[in-house]
């Protein structure tokens, strides 16, 4: 039963998310409510200007695994990093 309903959140969130030629186009609907829930509202908005999500983020939904990410967001938190920081080491996709 939890594989069933684990397939069917990945099927909704999977059809909810637009390809990469519409990502400018985007703005709120069932993509940016999901992101909202699951990552937050800094993300969320993030999301509908067009960014994607980073593997930081997706980390974090996953038991325990998640809490390393925290952890290691924290620690940069803690050492002042800022958006334009992040976004000169990931790339403007993500931030």
């Amino acid at each position: 039963m939890r594989k069933i309903g684990v397939m069917v959140l990945m099927g909704v969130m999977l059809m909810a998310s637009p390809s990469l030629t519409e990502a400018n186009e985007r703005s709120g609907g069932i993509g940016g409510l999901l992101v909202g829930c699951c990552f937050g509202v800094r993300t969320a908005g993030a999301f509908n200007e067009g960014k994607d999500l980073h593997f930081r983020e997706w980390a974090r939904i996953i038991p325990y695994v998640g809490a390393v990410f925290a952890i290691w967001d924290g620690i940069e938190g803690a050492q002042g990093m800022t958006t334009s920081q992040l976004q000169q080491n990931y790339g403007a996709l993500y931030y």
